[in-house]
């Protein structure tokens, strides 16, 4: 039976339309008997409908400003800091990149502007990059979809691709594997996704062709609930069972342990942080 010790995309209220707290959250995961809780919460314009293409105030983003006041275990569960960015244009920009940010958290003058992503990714240990609104990637081809996947891939920060299989935009499921295992990022079979579309529907028979082609490939997936409530926490019968059926092996699931999990950090280049 497949290990799964660790949950690295939850969200908590501040992402609005979840409904736990970070401490619910951890509890949850404890609960779970997990060794490692990720809380990415949406970084994104379905947040803050003010934030323009150009400017935003930071004090709407200050939860990913003020992360470092979380111990990093709680409760006996190693606890990282991150963000769910939305990939927004087809040349695999993610959201803040292109809006300024002048001010800090009370107002005054920054020092120097930066762009809203540098600041909120920052403080983030990770960044998943997941496709939400796919309006903008209508009609194009799927050449240009997959360097769009391929481009958000290498941005920092950035080490897990969000529930590609549910996103709605077709790309080249071998060529962004493929890349991903080459620079050690990570692809998400997201339990969420095959929850609530069920065996035999699209969504499934697409997470199925992206776990087969990273088993095939050698490209580390993690496992994650996607949870938007704290009951959600760490329950994943749907993924694994999926990864089950076709043979995936456990030693391509970076979530099997936190251990596993901060190796795979590691190798994408990224600073694994202390307990």
């Amino acid at each position: 039976m497949l290990q799964n010790r660790c949950d690295v995309h939850t969200h908590t209220l501040y992402s609005r339309h979840a409904y736990s707290t970070l401490r619910e959250n951890v509890l949850a995961a404890r609960e779970a008997g997990l060794e490692l809780l990720g809380v990415t919460d949406h970084f994104s314009d379905m947040l803050f409908p003010r934030t323009d293409l150009e400017h935003a105030d930071l004090r709407d983003y200050q939860h990913f400003i003020n992360m470092g006041v979380w111990p990093r275990s709680w409760e006996g569960v190693r606890l990282l800091h991150g963000a769910e960015a939305d990939v927004r244009t087809l040349d695999g920009r993610l959201f803040g990149q292109d809006v300024e940010v002048t001010t800090d958290i009370t107002g005054r003058p920054l020092r120097e502007a930066c762009s809203l992503y540098d600041r909120v990714a920052a403080g983030c240990d990770y960044v998943i990059a997941s496709v939400h609104y796919k309006e903008f990637a209508a009609g194009a081809p799927v050449a240009q979809t997959t360097e769009m996947y391929l481009r958000a891939l290498s941005q920092p920060k950035v080490l897990v691709l969000g529930h590609t299989g549910r996103a709605g935009v077709p790309f080249d499921v071998r060529e962004v594997v493929g890349e991903a295992a080459r620079q050690g990022k990570l692809i998400e079979i997201n339990e969420h996704s095959l929850e609530t579309r069920g065996p035999g529907g699209r969504t499934w028979a697409s997470c199925r062709a992206i776990a087969e082609t990273c088993a095939e490939l050698g490209c580390q997936v993690v496992v994650n609930t996607d949870a938007h409530v704290c009951c959600a926490v760490g329950r994943t019968p749907h993924a694994l069972g999926m990864l089950e059926e076709i043979g995936f092996p456990q030693e391509l699931i970076a979530t099997r342990s936190a251990e596993a999990f901060l190796a795979a950090m590691s190798a994408a280049g990224l600073r694994t942080p202390g307990v």
